[in-house]
């Protein structure tokens, strides 16, 4: 285990997933569902699957293309979506 990659991963997916749509929408099926525990688990497993995606996703794309190409391409998409979101189009 590479105990940096880990802190380093465990902090960037924490701050990132703070206040975003995931968090609310757990946040209001608990409130509807009065069902925490369940909420919790549901939304725990789908963010596991989510990752496990990405990082297969990841480890399988890393065979075909450069590292630094993967990193310009997610910072390009990073820009377009955000340019989209702020024109009100996304």
């Amino acid at each position: 285990m590479e105990w940096k990659v880990f802190w380093v991963t465990l902090g960037t997916v924490f701050l990132a997933e703070m206040g975003d749509k995931t968090q609310l929408a757990a946040l209001s099926m608990t409130a509807d569902t009065k069902a925490p525990l369940s909420v919790l688990a549901g939304a725990c497993l789908a963010l596991c699957l989510a990752t496990l995606l990405g990082v297969l996703g990841g480890n399988l794309l890393t065979l075909y293309v450069s590292e630094d190409f993967i990193k310009k391409a997610a910072g390009l998409a990073f820009l377009v979506i955000g340019g989209l979101i702020l024109l009100g189009k996304w």
